[in-house]
């Protein structure tokens, strides 16, 4: 089997010994200790094997410089870059390999995951990637301090900004909070040991979890929804203290939860929707913590989002076609045929009429409501699955992210045909942007360069950022 070069030990033996299904993924490794895709997928060593020279192997680097030079932690910022600082810290001028040759080897070298064989080869010879050269967002800050870790290699919904200064991630078995203003970290709930609600309500699991594997994640309107192994949902409101609720969703073999979308309905009420491996999705009442409704589909529910006007819901999963259903009742409105392989990516344009999905096909697909016969764009990627969508508040932008090294910002005013190009090294556990749309977050996984990338929106008049 074919050696990924970002790809962990417990990926491959994963992928070897079930076929990359994540329905046979539930545990890391049999053993008492988490292992979050950490070994020798990560970009310090990923050279011993695949290209001459190791990256940071000492026998290999040049004699007078000092191995722990190089894998010093630091952190960048935009006037560093701007002097030529690598914008992860990465020494390129000291090794073995220049960054534009080892960004060729990268992408040569890369091995998309699918279910479908072949779906990703097949739409790189159908499709042509749009135009580069937008401007959109520029490089502000990467901290290092940040770690984000991942636990399952295709679910990357880890990283959620509350503001521009504000932002929740998984490191480990915890979820923290990280403040890009006093570049500070604060542990927020921890599921290594026993996690139980405070508060009292009907359905709720008082006596909690243990050792909860976290899968997935969502911040929004001060509330946290961390999803498990198990089928487990803990729900958190942020300006209360301890949990509020737990609940095991479902006793299925196959019981994970694959996404969390919280939103307003209607009334303004906190609802969120959970998609399960379980062939399921569930709403859930964020005031009251009671389901309000279950629906079921003939496979595996990866991802899903809610329109904004809250009468549709996009469904995607383990099929190459995707649904649009009726939110109240989960009817079938009509189907999304296009992909070549399964989706793990949704989201919807602020102005309710058009929406995306994002496939191991390496593509994203845009739709609209009014004629869904076929998809108004199909958008390549560089080197893998589509595994996050996000569009801005203001529905300017598209943010789409591969597992790895890119993102990329498509301008919808442009009909997607232009875009901007985010290129650094590691295995992206998230991407976030702030609710004024001022801040782009970026959570590199990596065992040496994980990292937390930061990106403000561009203004015509740069000295205004600092008014920010």
């Amino acid at each position: 089997m074919y050696k990924d070069l970002f790809i962990s030990n417990w990926a491959r033996t994963a992928y070897l010994d079930f076929g990359g299904d994540k329905r046979d993924t539930m545990s890391i490794d049999g053993g008492e200790d988490f292992d979050y895709m950490a070994d020798d997928g990560d970009i310090a060593n990923v050279m011993v094997d695949e290209v001459h020279g190791g990256f940071f192997d000492r026998d290999r680097v040049e004699v007078n410089v000092d191995y722990d030079l190089l894998t010093r932690v630091t952190d960048t910022s935009s006037a560093q870059a701007r002097k030529g600082k690598d914008i992860q810290g990465i020494p390129w001028d000291r090794l073995h390999i220049t960054r534009q040759n080892y960004r060729r080897t990268r992408i040569e070298q890369y091995k998309n995951y699918e279910n479908i064989p072949s779906s990703g080869e097949l739409m790189d010879r159908k499709c042509k990637q749009m135009e580069k050269g937008g401007k959109y967002y520029e490089f502000q800050y990467n901290t290092r301090m940040v770690k984000p870790t991942i636990l399952h290699f295709q679910l990357r919904n880890l990283v959620w900004a509350t503001s521009k200064h504000d932002v929740y991630f998984m490191s480990n078995s915890s979820v923290i909070h990280w403040s890009a203003t006093s570049c500070t970290l604060s542990e927020v709930l921890n599921f290594v040991g026993h996690v139980a609600p405070l508060e009292r309500h009907p359905g709720s699991l008082l006596e909690g979890f243990s050792r909860t594997q976290i899968s997935t994640l969502a911040v929004k309107d001060k509330l946290l929804v961390a999803g498990g192994f198990q089928g487990e949902l803990t729900c958190k409101v942020l300006d209360r203290p301890g949990v509020s609720f737990c609940t095991r969703t479902t006793f299925d073999d196959n019981a994970i939860t694959n996404a969390i979308d919280i939103y307003k309905d209607q009334n303004g009420n906190t609802r969120f929707m959970a998609s399960n491996n379980d062939s399921s999705l569930r709403e859930y009442d964020a005031e009251r913590f009671q389901l309000l409704n279950h629906f079921r589909f003939p496979w595996p529910v990866n991802h899903t989002s809610i329109s904004p006007d809250r009468k549709l819901v996009t469904v995607v999963g383990d099929s190459c076609d995707g649904l649009l259903v009726d939110s109240r009742n989960g009817k079938n409105v009509a189907s999304l045929v296009g992909h070549l392989d399964y989706s793990f990516a949704s989201a919807w344009h602020p102005d309710g009429l058009t929406f995306a999905t994002g496939n191991q096909d390496k593509t994203s697909r845009v739709w609209d409501v009014r004629n869904l016969s076929s998809s108004l764009a199909i958008l390549k990627g560089n080197l893998g699955a589509v595994r996050s969508i996000r569009y801005s508040s203001d529905g300017q932008f598209m943010i789409v992210a591969e597992p790895a090294d890119f993102v990329h910002i498509y301008s919808t005013k442009a009909d997607y045909k232009k875009r901007q190009e985010l290129d650094f090294f590691g295995e992206i556990s998230g991407v976030a942007l702030s609710p004024d749309d001022e801040s782009l977050f970026i959570g590199v996984w990596d065992r040496v360069y994980a990292s937390l990338l930061q990106y403000s929106m561009r203004r015509e008049l740069g000295y205004l950022n600092c008014l920010l």
